[in-house]
């Protein structure tokens, strides 16, 4: 008799900080794929859910998909929202199932719980005591021990940009699958360090992080089930907020418990390196323009969609301006209503637009800033195109409608749904070669790697203005644990 495999996803990560709304409609497009519309999504994608959707068939389980939602990242998550999410995977749990296999993120902060994934875990673990789950998580989850508690074996990715999040889902689903067999007994142990690591010094290329993860991947080859180092998310303003390990062992707790404390020793020893130094925006842009061949990328990471921010400011897009920078393409500025202006004008017509600022940031006492700026319509797409970048392969992302503006110097992509640049589809989708151009300003911090890193000649970190500022003093802190590292450099472990 085939077992039965529950096989589903909850993705958000949440900026606590960020002033743009969670609602249902934002973890799907046009609606949040349920039932074989999941499969059909996701089946040999490059996703969490992608894998453990392989795993299952190869060991030839019936699949239920109940659900699959992804959002990008944004404020706290609707309650509704994230009621929606929950029941629809309980609900086919209830029905009755063998193995339940979730592709969640692990910073999760809804309107009415601070550890979404814990509180749904929880529930799970109410419905069916003794069911087996297997999770995979993002490298910025904020590990909670309900999370932790109430799962068989959790897997984290090892790599930012997230181009193994296929692979964590198989790795998850492999031990989960071995445990069925009886082969395993999978034992996990959970801790952190007070550190507060920051994003832009996460990428596994990267001091510190990377050297970290190959450690994790060791502690893998000297027997461990699983090693998976977290950086944590440190834009939520949650108690559980910050780095941490999980280690899963073969039925040996001590085992998994040392191989713990080294990984978080290690990482705790290179907290200097885990946060990030800025130079002021003008010497930035100067630098760049004095470089002679492109593509450069200059990267406006303090509002990166992908970590919750507006995508709608515009401070380096006018120093770029400013300093008469030339052969430029931005991607790109989430402000539908100017996209609505540029479709009213048609392709080929000049316009002249207030571009961005359309939301304010309180978090941060600022007010939506916009730019007075003309130009000619020079494309109007669906924003749909297929991935084709290692991260997220063969998933559609979609830009909402999106449309060009053509200054003569600058082509501005303009968006209607958060989307963060990773993939070369982003401005191929919209006729922009982005090879051919000498600058590229990419609202990213680092997932902007997955897809362009391999056509860039340099990269350079720009300090503009947003919701996802490396800069800490812009951000009142009330929840998160004190003392952490670097906000209480004193802190001690």
């Amino acid at each position: 008799m085939k077992l039965r495999a529950v096989v589903a996803m909850m993705e958000h990560e949440t900026n606590t900080f960020s002033p743009v709304p969670t609602p249902l409609r934002r973890f799907g497009s046009p609606d949040v794929p349920r039932g074989p519309e999941v499969y059909r999504r996701f089946k040999a994608t490059g996703t969490g859910i992608g894998g453990f959707l392989a795993v299952a068939e190869e060991a030839g389980m019936e699949i239920v998909t109940p659900i699959a939602g992804n959002a990008a990242p944004s404020g706290p998550v609707d309650a509704n929202a994230y009621a929606v999410l929950c029941d629809a995977i309980c609900e086919a749990i209830g029905e009755g199932c063998d193995v339940c296999f979730l592709d969640l993120h692990g910073a999760m902060v809804t309107e009415t719980t601070d550890d979404g994934e814990g509180e749904l875990l929880a529930r799970i673990r109410q419905l069916a005591p003794e069911l087996p789950i297997g999770v995979s998580l993002d490298l910025h989850a904020n590990l909670t021990d309900e999370i932790v508690k109430n799962c068989t074996a959790l897997v984290g990715y090892k790599t930012y940009p997230h181009i193994d999040m296929a692979e964590a889902g198989e790795h998850a689903g492999r031990i989960m699958v071995s445990a069925l067999e009886g082969a395993v007994r999978p034992v996990m142990s959970c801790g952190n360090r007070p550190l507060l690591a920051q994003t832009l010094r996460m990428g596994h290329e990267d001091q510190p992080m990377g050297p970290l993860i190959e450690m994790a991947r060791k502690e893998e080859s000297a027997g461990l089930l699983a090693a998976s180092i977290f950086g944590g998310f440190p834009l939520a303003d949650c108690s559980n907020a910050g780095l941490s390990v999980v280690t899963v062992a073969n039925g040996d707790q001590d085992v998994a418990d040392s191989a713990r404390e080294r990984l978080l020793d290690a990482a705790w020893r290179e907290r200097e390196e885990f946060v990030f130094h800025s130079e002021p925006l003008t010497e930035t842009i100067a630098r760049a323009k004095a470089l002679d061949r492109g593509p450069i990328i200059l990267l406006d990471h303090a509002d990166n969609a992908a970590s919750g921010g507006t995508q709608d400011t515009v401070a380096v897009l006018k120093e770029v301006i400013r300093q008469g920078l030339e052969d430029v393409a931005m991607f790109g500025i989430c402000d539908p209503e100017a996209v609505e202006e540029m479709a009213r004008a048609g392709v080929g017509c000049r316009v002249a637009l207030s571009l961005g600022g359309k939301v304010d940031m309180p978090s941060i006492g600022l007010r939506g800033e916009p730019i007075e700026i003309s130009g000619r319509v020079r494309a109007l797409t669906d924003g749909d195109f297929v991935v084709t970048a290692a991260m997220a392969r063969g998933t559609v992302e979609s830009m909402g409608q999106t449309a060009v503006l053509d200054t003569g110097k600058v082509q501005i992509v303009v968006c209607s749904r958060n989307s963060e640049p990773f993939d070369l589809g982003c401005f191929r989708s919209v006729g922009i070669e982005p090879t051919q151009k000498k600058f590229l300003i990419l609202k990213s911090r680092i997932h902007y790697r997955a897809g362009f890193r391999a056509i860039a000649r340099h990269e350079l970190p720009c300090d503009g203005v947003g919701v996802t500022s490396s800069d800490n003093r812009l951000f009142e802190f009330k929840k998160v644990r004190r003392p952490i590292f670097p906000l209480d450099p004193d802190a001690s472990a």
